[in-house]
């Protein structure tokens, strides 16, 4: 667990950041649910929910996620889910619970770029950028390299397009952190992969081409490349040479989803 000296209900941005850059002891808190986990003393710990970051916004080009929304928004908002194959309800509904859903940002998600998470993996699987409070927006696959600062997300927009998604995971247990999170996505005739959990940060890989989705060898060759490409590491969870097989195994079975064939 860890100690809170004082607790700042932040009425701007501005005072936020400004408060936030002060000490490495200056915290901001998005549901509060990974950061109790840890260890350590917070000298302000600062709250930014009176800042209407909390909504789901659309207009004909994408969506906008304010950085308080909660997993559990994502899990239910229909447009959102349906212009994307319902990869956000996907990747969400594995995490421990409604309850927990229910307190667990979008922004307490992102912005620590956690190895593990779900939510990186399914935000990634789309055409998606950050707002920064100082840097601008910045899109995801650029910022997930990015070393962690006292910058403020507070926002994550997608652009709306026609791509398809199938997005998969591997658990040991239902409710656990995933061994792998893997989502083949399809988009003007395109066809990319992006692997988490690895347990490195999620990536997308779009250097393997795939000319003839329909035929079966090339879609094992496909999956095949993607994995060869991939760096992996080994935990509690699974061995390097365990995540390597299943992401291709999960890549071949996305292709085969989003193909509509079965035959194999």
């Amino acid at each position: 667990m860890y100690t809170v000296k004082n607790y700042v209900l932040a009425e701007s941005l501005e005072q936020a950041y400004e408060l936030n850059k002060k000490s490495r002891n200056n915290v901001i808190i998005g549901g509060n649910l990974w950061l109790k986990m840890g260890k350590r003393t917070i000298q302000n710990a600062i709250d930014l929910s009176l800042l209407g970051l909390d909504r789901i916004e659309e207009d004909e080009e994408g969506f906008l996620i304010g950085c308080m929304v909660t997993l559990h928004d994502l899990e239910v908002h229909e447009s959102l889910n349906q212009t994307f194959g319902h990869v956000f309800q996907e990747a969400v509904r594995h995490i421990v619970g409604v309850q927990f859903r229910n307190c667990a940002t979008v922004g307490g998600s992102i912005f620590p770029r956690f190895g593990f998470s779900d939510v990186l993996t399914a935000f990634l699987t789309c055409d998606s950028y950050v707002d920064l409070f100082q840097g601008g927006r910045v899109a995801l696959k650029d910022f997930i390299n990015m070393p962690v600062d006292e910058d403020i997300l507070t926002h994550i927009y997608i652009k709306k397009d026609t791509r398809k998604i199938c997005y998969q995971s591997f658990r040991m247990t239902e409710t656990d952190f995933p061994t792998l999170t893997c989502a083949v996505i399809q988009v003007d005739g395109r066809y990319m992969s992006v692997v988490g959990a690895r347990p490195k940060n999620a990536v997308l890989v779009d250097q393997v081409s795939l000319d003839h989705p329909q035929d079966a060898k090339e879609r094992e060759e496909f999956a095949k490349k993607t994995a060869d490409l991939l760096e992996f590491g080994s935990n509690m969870r699974g061995s390097a040479e365990y995540r390597k097989e299943l992401t291709r195994i999960y890549i071949k079975r996305g292709l085969e989803q989003l193909t509509g064939d079965k035959t194999c």
